[in-house]
């Protein structure tokens, strides 16, 4: 975990990586620390490290802050009330969520914020706004920049907007439909929105680098606007250790059923994975390395996770890391994460 290095620093403080073809685990391997800093110096530029019997090793059943892949979930859930015919693809956002007035007014779909073509910007400071109803009103209120269905624009509000639509429309908050839809019947017992006392520490998240002042964190959501919204976020908040994830990608990649269970049926699994996508992240180079342009499909996490799906050879790949620990860098790097998915995709063409 040494590429990308900033200065003396890794990449990450720890990191797990499992790969698998078919039902079979090719690799899972767990390195470096789960806690390694006690807190960032911004007069050093360095991490104050813990003495070394206060440091936590990380193993491969390490929890981990998975951030922006919980909008895999999100979309999970968001397929499987379209597979039941209670949630139309292509009906406005403004037929389930009236009071969305300006998602309402421009029209913007289901569809577009799957695909992340709703014109929303990508964020909304939601953590500087004093109440809830004053989070709530600003996303209500919030216009697309360009129109609707016209351009990509990745955005945590789709997956906002999403999570409130589900919400409505199913009586069930988010957590709720996470759980009971898709990681209970998987037998992911590992993996839940937050607190998450045993995960991977991320950031000392202090201002001005940060947007909150909330110290060095461990088991809470690193990102700010979910956090101020409870931890339970459209678009992050979701802890959860590789493994637990492994099993997510094999249910994809077999149409939809894992073991016993099916959380989707093939052709909306299909749907998911196949151009333009919903809410999975298509053919995108910088992180899949060599696996990209072959009909792979992915996510990444701001904290240092990621995910790629081969359905082509039947293959996948998790990286679990805190990359944001002790402190974020400036631009997120994407170079380990690619390396390790062009090691995958040279395995599977040499065997």
């Amino acid at each position: 975990m040494r590429a990308g290095t900033e200065g003396r620093r890794p990449w990450a403080a720890g990191a797990v990586v499992i790969a698998g073809r078919g039902p079979v685990v090719a690799a899972e391997e767990a390195t470096g620390w789960a806690v390694r800093y006690a807190s960032y110096d911004e007069t050093t530029g360095r991490g104050v490290e813990l003495p070394p019997d206060e440091r936590v090793p990380v193993t491969v059943g390490t929890p981990f802050d998975l951030a922006s892949l919980t909008k895999l979930f999100t979309a999970v859930a968001a397929v499987q009330q379209v597979e039941r015919g209670t949630l139309r693809l292509d009906g406005r956002v403004g037929t389930y969520l009236p009071d969305f007035r300006a998602a309402a007014e421009h029209g913007v779909t289901v569809r577009q914020l799957l695909t992340h073509t709703s014109g929303l910007r990508p964020e909304l400071p939601l953590y500087d706004c004093p109440t809830a109803s004053a989070r709530l009103a600003r996303l209500r209120a919030e216009a697309p920049l360009t129109r609707p269905g016209t351009a990509y624009r990745y955005s945590d509000l789709n997956m906002l907007l999403l999570q409130h639509l589900l919400e409505r429309l199913t009586g069930r908050t988010l957590d709720v439909l996470v759980r009971d839809g898709i990681t209970r019947p998987l037998g992911m017992t590992a993996t839940g929105f937050g607190p998450c006392p045993g995960a991977a520490a991320t950031e000392d998240q202090r201002r001005p680098w940060a947007k909150a002042d909330r110290g060095m964190l461990r088991g809470e959501v690193h990102d700010e606007n979910a956090w101020a919204l409870g931890g339970v976020a459209g678009h992050a908040g979701l802890f959860g250790t590789a493994r637990d994830l492994a099993v997510f990608c094999r249910a994809l990649l077999s149409g939809g059923s894992y073991g016993g269970a099916r959380i989707l049926g093939p052709g909306h699994v299909q749907l998911m994975l196949t151009p333009p996508g919903l809410g999975f992240l298509l053919d995108r180079p910088r992180f899949m390395g060599e696996l990209a342009g072959r009909g792979a499909a992915g996510h990444t996490g701001f904290t240092g996770t990621s995910l790629v799906l081969d359905p082509a050879t039947d293959t996948f790949l998790v990286l679990l890391a805190n990359a944001v620990h002790p402190r974020r860098r400036p631009v997120p790097e994407h170079g380990p994460r690619a390396a390790a998915a062009t090691r995958l995709a040279r395995a599977v063409r040499g065997s």
